[in-house]
């Protein structure tokens, strides 16, 4: 049987679930009946609803799946959590194999959904396209062993790295097609990032249902700039800016409690970035999707999990205009920080290089 091709398919459905489920894992589910036929597919549709080895098996009559194959790209839980343990659901519904592209990495459940199965008598398989499922999971697995909030950059160049002119002509450097691209990659995290730079640059919308703002001394329009208009947004600013920059922020807010002002460490002059990314994951902000100017970008680039680089070709040749990554004045060849190519998509005449941090 070609398990890799089910497991293929597995993670193509749990990409359904992109934007929905976080905190959690994305999982897809494909059931086989005894004669190797698909029965049923699920996938993990909402944090706190059911897993997709549930979804997938709930509305199989009893005996439909026994002596079937359940294939999954992780693990089944063993524990009580918002729903019960899909381990107990594949023993009752008879199912005779599992096969399994990654364990959790979650202690609760590392191992332990593995054992229950294999106690039960099933037969389990690990570890088909463990890389492209841990490669999924990208995000879990950072917040589980890490502790900590998975960080994306996006930018788009011109093929000599620049973001706008000397005199911030930036409109536009990239296609729409390119850009609707971009637009859709911020639905994959929990939240926004930007600056007050950008905001009173630009003055970006920025549509997400979370926005994370750094304004260090309350330089933006609360009232009329695009971005508080939707969206739960959350200010950080200097922790010791005085009270009446402060108060006069919070009357600037007024009523729209979707605005909430966040005070942060700042050393030299600049938010502390570990003690602001910190902050996100005691937020309960997973992940996070940083579109900001080059020097910010560049200051993020030593935190970020993965970059986005957005590619048009075209060519300012102009030494004064802004770069992506802006942040330091690097004198030998080993201080650069490096990547790995993870992926190359072509958007019109644009190209899209998604680079991961390297190990």
């Amino acid at each position: 049987m070609n398990y890799e091709s089910l497991m293929k398919k597995c993670i193509d459905l749990a990409k359904k679930g992109l934007g929905s489920v976080s905190p959690n894992p994305l999982v897809g589910c494909v059931v086989l009946n005894k004669h190797n036929k698909i029965i049923s597919e699920g996938y993990h549709e909402k944090y706190g609803e059911n897993h997709a080895e549930r979804n997938a098996l709930i509305n199989l009559n009893n005996n439909e799946a026994k002596d079937g194959t359940l294939i999954v790209n992780l693990e089944p839980c063993s524990h009580y959590g918002k729903t019960p343990p899909c381990a107990d659901l594949i023993i009752e519904k008879g199912i005779k194999n599992v096969i399994i592209g990654m364990r959790d990495v979650n202690p609760i459940v590392a191992g332990n959904g593995v054992k229950k199965l294999k106690e039960a008598g099933i037969n389990v398989v690990e570890n088909i396209l463990e890389d492209k499922c841990r490669k999924l999971n990208e995000v879990f697995i950072k917040n589980i062993v890490e502790h900590k909030t998975f960080i994306a950059i996006k930018t788009a160049t011109t093929l000599d790295g620049k973001i706008a002119t000397s005199t911030g002509s930036s409109k536009w450097i990239t296609s729409e097609t390119a850009r609707v691209e971009a637009k859709n990659l911020r639905k994959k995290y929990d939240a926004i990032l930007t600056t007050s730079s950008t905001i009173i640059a630009d003055n970006p919308t920025m549509l997400h249902s979370t926005k994370v703002i750094l304004d260090r001394n309350l330089r933006t329009d609360f009232r009329n700039a695009e971005i508080y208009k939707d969206g739960m947004c959350y200010v950080y600013y200097n922790e010791n800016i005085e009270l009446e920059c402060i108060e006069a922020a919070t009357n600037s807010i007024g009523g729209n409690s979707n605005i909430k002002l966040c005070p942060v460490k700042v050393i030299d002059n600049k938010i502390d970035l570990a003690t602001l990314f910190n902050n996100l994951y005691e937020n309960n902000i997973m992940s996070v999707f940083i579109e900001a100017g080059g020097q910010f970008c560049g200051a993020a680039l030593p935190y970020a999990d993965k970059v986005y680089q957005f590619v048009a070709p075209k060519v300012l040749g102009d030494n004064s205009g802004l770069s992506c990554f802006n942040f330091q004045k690097a004198i030998n060849i080993t201080d650069a920080i490096e990547f790995e190519f993870a992926d190359i998509k072509k958007y019109d005449s644009d190209i899209l290089l998604t680079y991961s941090r390297k190990d």
